[in-house]
């Protein structure tokens, strides 16, 4: 079974999007995410930053990576909801972390925070409804 014949025939809220606004929204998000990441780890790297302010967006980008193969990949259901709480959770340790330092990319995150939100919500009610 193909990973969209697989995904279609999991039982899901009535109000989850179709797979291409999905993909649409994320296609929004990442470029943000990239930037506002991206400028965390330099200044990081360039220790204008304390190190420790990159960890929560090192593991937020890594748990990021891994729902995907996860999820459509693995087809592992709880797995894929234990790895986006820790996206979720993540992304409010990175506006904390990064608050007192570069207030624009803690604010950056809220688009991404909102959607995860969503996105963890839906993926909560598959893992219970399957």
């Amino acid at each position: 079974m193909t990973w969209i014949e697989w995904y279609n025939s999991l039982v899901k809220p009535s109000w989850t999007p179709a797979p291409s606004t999905i993909s649409l929204i994320w296609a929004i998000l990442y470029p943000v995410i990239l930037a506002s990441f991206g400028f965390v780890f330099v200044k990081a790297f360039q220790s204008k930053v304390p190190r420790i302010v990159a960890v929560p967006f090192a593991i937020n980008f890594v748990a990021n990576l891994l729902f995907m193969p996860i999820f459509s990949g693995l087809r592992i259901v709880p797995l894929a909801a234990a790895d986006i709480v820790i996206v979720w959770a993540t992304i409010i340790w990175c506006v904390v972390a990064v608050w007192h330092h570069y207030r624009w990319v803690a604010v950056a995150q809220g688009p991404y925070f909102v959607w995860v939100s969503i996105a963890t919500t839906i993926q909560l009610s598959i893992t219970a409804m399957n």
